[in-house]
């Protein structure tokens, strides 16, 4: 059976912090938003939605109870339809887009809404974690583990990437996703956010997160974000060069995909916008971490029986600058197909939310300048990586 993609919507990107322009969006709230508007702009029966499956990473506090559910049943929509939250870290959604696409394709879905969902300015990175360690004696006797941002200047040190390019690259996000704003590319994607104070009432409908006056040179003004005594004492030949510059940026975020059968599609007279060809997810090194992407393309273009020549844009997530440089110091590929409307630098990474947000970025783009093949992929982390190639209908 073949499952189609019907739709792509995301909210506008949110800067992660308490005075962001979204922080006073409860995240069930933020992702009701986008479940509301992806039923509702195609004229969908709630009720025949099979089942809400939603990419969170903190899964504590205001994000700890089945967001998906309690988005769905905050919506007004019907009780019949369960949801499900799943964990694949920054490939969190992109991991609910192919667990819903491999339920329709193996009759167990109908229908079957891909979402995500973080708020960072309200359920931080470490909240869930309070001091306790996550991995285990067995693992840390296996491997010398790093936080994230060690892992990125490890790949800039492999690859020999120098701070300029990183700060270029990073530069160049900003100006892609201020192009693509400001010429109304995101316009079909993005869905408007409603946040209500005691006092006033007021529309988010932009992205927070793009600056516009960005340049190389500002950036290189920035001190390396990783470079403590600590790192500096363990690494002593490490040339660190990360900053909050040239990394993603923490966000608040929803996104949400419309899957379902092609034959249900047909019934119901909608028009897919798009097909996934192929689907992966790899394991690699956890300590290097976020070289997952390098053997996740290999793989899916083999899967899929395409050469990366048939490719007409490919997204690799902006966790850090070095990531996808190093993706292109492997592959031959042209960089202004890579990431053609800015990435995770410029428009955020809501962690749980960014592979739908970079899926319906993506789609609309191929859309819009007729492009046929789309790749993503996303390190995350634990060494591990999905990789999908859709095909734009």
């Amino acid at each position: 059976m073949d499952a189609v993609i019907v739709d792509a919507v995301r909210s506008p990107m949110g800067k992660g912090r308490a005075s962001g322009m979204l922080a006073e969006v409860h995240p069930v709230e933020l992702l009701g938003v986008v479940l509301r508007a992806i039923v509702e702009r195609n004229h969908l029966d709630p009720a025949l939605v099979d089942d809400v499956l939603v990419g969170c990473v903190g899964q504590v506090g205001e994000q700890s109870f089945t967001p998906g559910r309690q988005a769905w049943l905050g919506s007004g929509f019907p009780v019949t339809t369960p949801a499900t939250t799943i964990d694949r870290r920054c490939g969190s959604s992109q991991q609910a887009i192919d667990f819903a696409v491999n339920g329709v394709v193996a009759g167990y879905y109908d229908i079957a809404i891909a979402a995500g969902v973080e708020s960072m300015s309200r359920v931080p990175m470490s909240v869930g974690r309070m001091g306790k360690d996550p991995f285990g004696p067995s693992v840390n006797q296996r491997f010398p583990l790093v936080p994230q941002g060690i892992s990125a200047e490890f790949i800039a040190d492999r690859w020999s990437l120098s701070r300029t390019e990183l700060d270029e690259f990073a530069a160049r996000s900003h100006e892609c996703a201020a192009a693509a704003a400001d010429a109304g590319r995101f316009d079909e994607e993005l869905v408007p956010v409603q946040v209500t104070h005691s006092t006033n009432c007021r529309v988010v409908s932009a992205d927070e997160s793009i600056r516009r006056d960005t340049t190389p040179a500002g950036l290189a003004t920035l001190a390396p974000a990783f470079a403590t005594d600590e790192f500096i004492a363990r690494f002593p030949d490490l040339d660190f060069k990360m900053t909050a510059g040239n990394s993603s940026q923490i966000t608040d975020g929803a996104s949400a995909l419309l899957v379902m059968s092609a034959d249900r599609a047909r019934d119901l007279g909608m028009s897919p916008i798009a097909r996934v060809v192929a689907s992966v997810v790899v394991g690699d090194d956890p300590v290097m971490m976020l070289t997952g992407p390098l053997p996740a393309t290999r793989k899916v273009l083999s899967r899929a029986g395409l050469a990366l020549s048939q490719i007409d844009a490919v997204e690799v997530n902006e966790a850090f600058a070095s990531v996808p440089l190093a993706w292109l110091a492997e592959f031959d590929y042209p960089l202004d197909k890579l990431n053609p409307c800015g990435g995770a630098i410029a428009l955020g990474h809501p962690l749980g939310a960014t592979g739908g947000r970079v899926m319906a970025t993506m789609i609309h783009h191929l859309r819009r300048t007729g492009g046929r093949y789309g790749l993503q992929t996303m390190c995350e982390a634990g060494g591990m990586a999905n990789a999908t190639i859709i095909e734009v209908l």
